[in-house]
């Protein structure tokens, strides 16, 4: 192929080209804005302790409505926790005293998920704190173990935050 043959100009593809880089480039900028976002906001890299928080939510949420039941099988990650109490040495009495009259907040009537973090030991941790703010203005750390789901008050550390 001399200069004289050169293949012609085909504008469509050098466009298509052009969309494919600064596609790819903005969908790697979008990507690193995610997850730095969700790691400043106090969520995880890329929003992942999420689920934590929400299953923490939803804890808080059966405590506030009296469902003390629904509220222990979130607690042990169970919802079948009915068919072999025996199972756990932590009974569904001592946990509901433990979060109405033994509460170091009291009877739980309002609750807000602040933050959470991801801690423990390994390259992922394994659990996560949740901050949560409970009565007012009476924070609690829950920690969400991730291998099996559970949760446990009071979390090993606490978050530091406003």
């Amino acid at each position: 192929m001399t200069l004289l043959n050169a293949p012609t100009f085909d504008a469509g593809r050098e466009r298509r080209r052009a969309v494919l880089i600064y596609g790819g480039i903005a969908l790697v900028l979008l990507a690193a804005a995610i997850g730095v976002l969700g790691y400043l906001m106090g969520h995880g890299w890329f929003y992942t302790n999420l689920p934590a928080e929400h299953k923490v939510d939803k804890f808080f949420n059966a405590l506030e409505a009296k469902d003390y039941d629904k509220a222990y099988a979130l607690w042990m990650n169970d919802p079948d926790w009915k068919q072999h109490p025996q199972k756990y040495d932590y009974t569904l009495k001592r946990f509901t005293e433990d979060w109405t009259t033994a509460s170091p907040v009291g009877p739980i009537k309002s609750h807000h998920v602040d933050i959470s973090k991801t801690d423990g030991s390994g390259t992922f941790g394994t659990g996560i704190i949740v901050a949560v703010r409970v009565n007012g203005d009476q924070k609690l750390f829950m920690w969400y173990e991730k291998k099996d789901g559970t949760l446990t008050y009071p979390a090993p550390h606490e978050l530091q935050y406003q």
